[in-house]
């Protein structure tokens, strides 16, 4: 079969790694959100967003149930939200949001990715206050401008950061604390959406450039650990490479 088979085999099951990490983090979310928010996605508009989201992953049908299941019992595993911040590669601004059911654990995972790459985890709110935290959302409405979602925005009471209208895409960024006002707000005047980007993200106030090929390579190796990590659910920095 040779070396070419050997390639595709490992490949193959890179894949597959990657795709049960996927599955994984996906699970975790939407399990501790029907935990705690209700089962139903009607009712649960953080649920719903998640459960698009998967979908938009391509996480199995299945997998997404078994979640949702899991939760039903409201026994089962305990966890919690764990955010660490740091600088990274180039002196980048890095912030870590895990779901952990061991804390100690977790911390000693993360601090690990920054120390084997020469970067320095700091205290909680060390690099944060350098993001804006804000409800992202970016979809197709056919006939509408970025005046007129607006003016429905603002009609429905909600506080909005800004609205962009490009290539026929509508993007709505807003507080955070926003997030649940103005996905009803807009499918309460829209109908049902297909949203491209539905999700709760740290936005950088300011980029850094990392040029040094060092910095680059250790900014590779830093996401590659972190991704490898079940507890990480996202990972945001400032790093422009």
């Amino acid at each position: 079969m040779g070396r070419a088979y050997q390639n595709r085999k490992e490949s193959m099951a890179k894949t597959s790694d990657m795709n049960a990490r996927i599955y994984s983090k996906h699970s975790r979310g939407i399990y501790v959100c029907a935990k705690s928010g209700g089962l139903d996605p009607e009712g649960n508009v953080a649920l719903r967003g998640l459960i698009e989201r998967a979908k938009r992953d391509q996480v199995p049908a299945h997998v997404i149930a078994k979640a949702i299941d899991k939760a039903k019992g409201g026994a089962g595993e305990d966890f919690a939200v764990a955010r660490y911040e740091g600088y990274g590669p180039g002196k980048c601004m890095v912030i870590v949001d895990c779901l952990t059911d061991n804390p100690n654990r977790t911390f000693g995972d993360v601090r690990l990715a920054f120390t084997k790459t020469h970067c320095t985890i700091g205290t909680q709110g060390c690099v944060s206050h350098m993001f804006d935290h804000d409800a992202i959302f970016v979809f197709s409405a056919d006939g509408k401008d970025d005046e007129d979602i607006l003016e429905i925005l603002m009609d429905a009471d909600v506080d909005v950061s800004d609205v962009e209208c490009e290539d026929g895409k509508i993007s709505v960024f807003s507080p955070h604390t926003e997030y649940f006002k103005t996905k009803n707000a807009l499918t309460e005047a829209l109908g049902e959406i297909k949203f491209e980007v539905d999700e709760i993200q740290f936005i950088p106030q300011s980029t850094v450039k990392i040029t040094d090929e060092d910095d680059l390579a250790n900014f590779e190796k830093f996401n590659e650990m972190l991704e490898d990590l079940e507890d990480v659910q996202n990972v945001f920095h400032n790093a422009e490479v």
